[in-house]
């Protein structure tokens, strides 16, 4: 009979020996973790591992056990990654959180008056320069801005909506459920394709509070198509007295083909414009409701804003970018990796590859379009160029499973057996160790 392979795995004690790491609780039960992985694959006979890999394994989990969250170097292409934190920080904004988070500041307290303020002050008048709105308030996502906004100003009544943006947003969150979750009663109109000013109108009645525009900025329909007039449904809505609210979900504040501006949509007369902090704009997580003094104020002295609203390290981000916004947009990392030009693009790839030539990995230059990610501009496709590489004996699912587990996870894509290495997000100053990256998981 053939010995059971779970019986030559090496055991806790020889595991501590060869990765020289502490013998303490966290390190014990991470091998004991480690060692009931690889027993379950072999149970499932699974190709078992070398004690080598194991040792790697066990390491890299350490490595990952610390007290932060695993550095993670994008080179997917996509800008507005939601599983790996969306949109990066600029230096300036993640220096001011850090700041805001190791010591005391001016977040609720007038310093001129020695009295206290609120720490919606330090963001409104940046918000309501950037959008022309006459007053902002900031919550902590871009959900909680629209379930804000609902409770505040139609709980108990109906909201009228188009049946084209009835859409769902990553992990499965739903605009009717938001809607059901705030106590509105949903009111669908039109047809998935085509909605009219005289179905809104229509389907107007004594309960109706509101109407409510919701941009489908993860998805496209085309053809036979037709969607109301910002414009005339903001008249519609005011003639009828009901507030129009407007949600624009990624919301640019600057011109992105495909995407509507948070100012043109105030403009256009809705009371209430919803969009996130980060995603294209490049901020913390946060959501933001910019519109009409009155209404936004209702929606401040509601009891569920104290629920919603943002920390301080939110707070000196999202100030930080808005400054930014307005002075040195340049400077944001997701306005630089969206425009960035297809010629600087090709010379980064370059680097890359040639830095992975001098320690012996096959790869080649390949063209490959980047996308904003995130639920924005879906229709969208941003000209790059990328690293195409050989993964040799190995796999290449392989490979780009070994390149997730490293103390610095590298993430990548698979396409036509090779490894892809786009490096739109990638920082320049970081190509070197993506290059030692690759070469230790391709070459060991």
């Amino acid at each position: 009979m053939t010995e059971d392979p779970r019986r030559r795995l090496p055991s806790v004690t020889r595991l501590l020996e060869l990765t020289a790491l502490p013998a303490n609780r966290l390190t014990v039960s991470l091998i004991e973790a480690e060692l009931a992985r690889e027993r379950a694959a072999l149970k499932e006979n699974a190709k078992p591992h070398s004690e080598q890999e194991l040792v790697r394994r066990v390491q890299n989990a350490v490595a990952r056990s610390g007290p932060g969250l695993t550095e993670v170097l994008n080179g997917t292409g996509v800008v507005v990654h939601t599983n790996i934190g969306r949109s990066p920080l600029s230096e300036l904004a993640g220096s001011m959180a850090l700041r805001a988070a190791l010591g005391y500041s001016d977040l609720e307290f007038d310093l001129l008056g020695g009295r206290r303020s609120s720490r919606q002050d330090h963001l409104q008048s940046l918000l309501t320069l950037l959008t022309g709105a006459e007053a902002a308030v900031v919550v902590n996502n871009n959900a909680a801005a629209v379930f804000l906004a609902l409770v505040t100003l139609a709980q108990g009544r109906q909201v009228v909506i188009s049946r084209g943006e009835l859409v769902e947003i990553g992990g499965s969150f739903r605009v009717p459920d938001i809607m059901a979750a705030s106590g509105t009663e949903l009111v669908e109109v039109g047809t998935t394709n085509r909605t009219r000013l005289s179905d809104y109108e229509r389907a107007i009645g004594p309960k109706t509070a509101a109407l409510l525009r919701v941009h489908p900025s993860n998805f496209q329909i085309r053809g036979f198509t037709e969607r109301a007039d910002p414009v005339a449904l903001a008249e519609l809505a005011h003639a009828k007295g009901l507030v129009m609210i407007d949600d624009l979900g990624s919301g640019s504040l600057w011109p992105l083909p495909g995407e509507p501006d948070v100012a043109s949509r105030v403009r256009q007369g809705a009371d209430v414009v919803t969009f996130s902090g980060d995603k294209l704009l490049g901020g913390p997580q946060a959501g933001i409701a910019a519109g009409r003094r009155q209404v936004i104020d209702q929606m401040k002295r509601h009891p569920l804003y104290r629920a919603l609203r943002p920390d301080k390290m939110t707070v000196a981000a999202l100030r930080a970018t808005l400054w930014q916004t307005l002075v040195e947009p340049d400077k944001i990392p997701v306005r630089q990796m969206v425009t960035a030009d297809p010629i600087a693009l090709r010379r980064l790839a370059r680097r890359l590859l040639a830095q992975l030539k001098r320690r012996g990995v096959s790869a080649s230059l390949r063209a490959k379009g980047g996308v904003a990610g995130g639920g924005s501009l879906p229709d969208v496709e941003l000209a790059g160029v990328a690293v195409s590489i050989d993964p040799g004996a190995r796999s290449a699912a392989d490979v780009q499973a070994r390149l997730r587990q490293g103390p610095v996870a590298l993430l990548v894509q698979v396409e036509d057996g090779m490894i892809v290495v786009d490096v739109r997000c990638l920082p320049a100053k970081r190509i070197s160790e993506v290059a030692d990256i690759l070469a230790a998981c391709l070459l060991h």
